[in-house]
C-alpha cells in the first residue's frame, strides 16, 4: 500500500518536535522506507516522533524523522512496543 494522509494525526507537540499517530495496514518495513512519508513533508520535522500502528499484523512501533529535505522524508527503522502479556 501507500501513505494515506487521512491516517496521520498530530497528537501534540512543542517547539522541539511533534508526536504523531499513523495507522495503516502497511508493515513497519514498508513504512520506514525512505520516501514513504514524502506527501507529509510539509508537516513533519526532523526529530518528530510517529507512533506507527500496523492494523494488519497488530504491531506498534515508534519511529522518528531522521531527515526531511522538503520533498524527501526518511524515518528511523522503528522501535517495537511489546504487545505481549506474560501474566
Amino acid at each position: 500500500m501507500a501513505y494515506n494522509s487521512a491516517n496521520l494525526t498530530r497528537l501534540g507537540g512543542a517547539s522541539n518536535g511533534d508526536l504523531w499517530l499513523y495507522s495503516s495496514a502497511d508493515a513497519i518495513g514498508t513504512v520506514n522506507t525512505s520516501g514513504y512519508f514524502n506527501d507529509a513533508a510539509n508537516m513533519l520535522s526532523v526529530r518528530d516522533v510517529i507512533i506507527v500502528c500496523d492494523t494488519n499484523t497488530p504491531t506498534t512501533n515508534f519511529v522518528n524523522v531522521l531527515s526531511n529535505t522538503g520533498t524527501v522524508v526518511d524515518v528511523s527503522d522503528g522501535t517495537a512496543i511489546a504487545e505481549t502479556d506474560g501474566d
